[in-house]
Order: structure tokens, then C-alpha cells, then sequence
């Protein structure tokens, strides 16, 4: 009896305080809410991005091609929609936060969204006297995520587009556990050099306000699974499972026995 009702108080049902997303909504979004982060992400070292440049005259982007052949009949590069030709080379922002562009030369990158890099290529490849009026779109390739901890899928996670909360990374990986800890998610992010840790508790409403509620590329999720995974993972509670089993087997034994006498 007594180890049933041991085990019974480990395995017991978790309070809904820990187990329910955003608690307070109800209150707080009475009205709506300004979004206070920016969730667009911001160019790294290491990433791979497409750049695409565009022109009404073809002649204007021969200091560009790489994969487009430009004034022949058997010409490969795109025709945009205004009816001029446009190529696009994927690139890798270096370590010092620059792109490496033909006829252009270095152009920081960094630290800017997508739309902030076209436009400071836009106006380098204008420096550079090219073109008078470029039109240029970069777009993320590598962007990605890793989860890790007590998710139904745990891996690498691919970013679809450039606004991503937390809450849409842990729906790709099959949402948390029931024994994950939901108020301790932690996240780590890379930033100029430094690596720092977010922790996002999803049961509380004021997620939404914190800064890592819109995931940036590379960075790494961790849910910590909750006490009573770890105990019944343990030697300690398979030991006292089998226990308690045997004991149930001899109370029965011992029932039947006085049942007979």
C-alpha cells in the first residue's frame, strides 16, 4: 500500500499552471497589442545569401555574370517583369560581416535585414558608377534552427521565411513534450561575437514580449525535461516499481490465505 501510494504521488498529474500555454491572455489581450521586436533576421558571418541585380539594360550587369551569358542569342539570364534581364549569385558573408562582389568590391552586410543589405548594395554598385538605378534583392538561404531536449522531434530545424517565433520551431518539432518543462525553454543566440541565453517561459503571456520570441538563425533551442521524467528514468523508481509489484503479488497471497483459513 505504501509504495502504491508513492508511486502514485511521483506519477501524479502535473498542475495546469505548468502545463498551459499563456496564461493571462485573456486579460492582457483585451486590446490588442503593439509588437514590440523586430522579427526580421539579421545578416551573420558564415551565411549564405542570393543576390539579385536588375537591369533594363542587359550590358549594365556584364560585371556581374557569373552563371548568365549577357548579349547572345543563347542568352540564360531571367527576364523581370518590367521585361528587363536580371541575374542572381549566391555569396558568403565573410568573417569581418562583408560580401565580396564583382566590379564592387566589399560591401558590409552584417547586422543588416535582407532588404537593408540590397539597398547598401544598391548604393555601392551606384558608387561604383555601374548603374544609375540598380535594383537589387538578397535573400537568406542557410537560415536554420536546432532543437534539442524533450521535443517529439528533435533536429535541425529549416526557416522558412524571416519571421519565425518560438512557438512555430517547437510546432516543427513536434511541439514539447508532456514531460518537457515548458517554463524553462532556453535558448541560445549568437550575436557580434557573443554568445548569449534567452529563457522563454511559454505558460506565462509576457512570452510574447521577450526578445527571443522571434527566433534568428543558428540559434539553439534547449527544453529541459521536467523531475518526474527524470525519476522515472531512474534505477531508483524501476527498482521500486518491481518493488511494489511484489508487494502487491504477496498483500494478494496473503488475502487469499486468510480467505481460506
Amino acid at each position: 500500500m505504501f509504495s502504491f501510494l508513492l508511486m502514485t504521488g511521483i506519477t501524479s498529474c502535473v498542475s495546469p499552471k505548468k502545463i498551459i500555454y499563456f496564461q493571462g491572455a485573456e486579460e492582457v489581450y483585451k486590446e490588442a497589442q503593439d509588437i514590440a521586436q523586430h522579427y526580421q533576421m539579421k545578416l551573420k558571418p558564415a551565411d549564405n545569401i542570393i543576390v539579385k541585380i536588375s537591369s533594363d539594360d542587359p550590358a549594365l550587369l556584364k560585371p556581374f555574370t557569373r552563371d548568365v551569358t549577357v548579349g547572345s542569342e543563347n542568352q540564360t539570364g531571367n527576364l523581370s517583369a518590367g521585361g528587363g534581364i536580371s541575374n542572381a549569385y549566391g555569396y558568403t558573408v565573410n568573417n569581418d560581416g562583408f560580401v565580396i562582389l564583382p566590379a564592387v568590391g566589399a560591401v558590409q552586410v552584417a547586422d543588416l535585414t535582407t532588404e537593408e543589405a540590397a539597398k547598401a548594395i544598391e548604393q555601392a554598385v551606384i558608387k561604383a558608377d555601374l548603374m544609375y538605378n540598380p535594383e537589387v534583392t538578397v535573400r537568406l538561404l542557410n537560415a536554420r534552427v536546432s532543437v534539442v531536449g524533450a521535443v517529439n522531434r528533435p533536429g535541425v530545424v529549416e526557416l522558412s521565411s524571416e519571421r519565425n517565433s518560438i512557438i512555430d520551431v517547437l510546432a516543427k518539432a513536434g511541439d514539447v513534450e508532456d514531460a518537457g518543462l515548458k517554463q524553462n525553454i532556453r535558448l541560445f543566440r549568437e550575436t557580434n561575437g557573443q554568445r548569449q541565453m534567452y529563457t522563454l517561459d511559454l505558460t506565462k503571456v509576457s512570452v510574447f514580449e521577450s526578445p527571443a520570441f522571434y527566433v534568428q538563425q543558428n540559434d539553439m533551442i534547449y527544453v529541459q525535461p521536467n523531475r518526474s521524467k527524470s525519476i522515472k528514468s531512474s534505477a531508483f523508481y524501476t527498482y521500486l516499481t518491481a518493488g511494489g509489484s511484489i508487494l502487491g503479488v504477496v498483500s494478494s497471497l496473503i488475502a487469499i490465505i486468510a480467505l481460506v483459513k
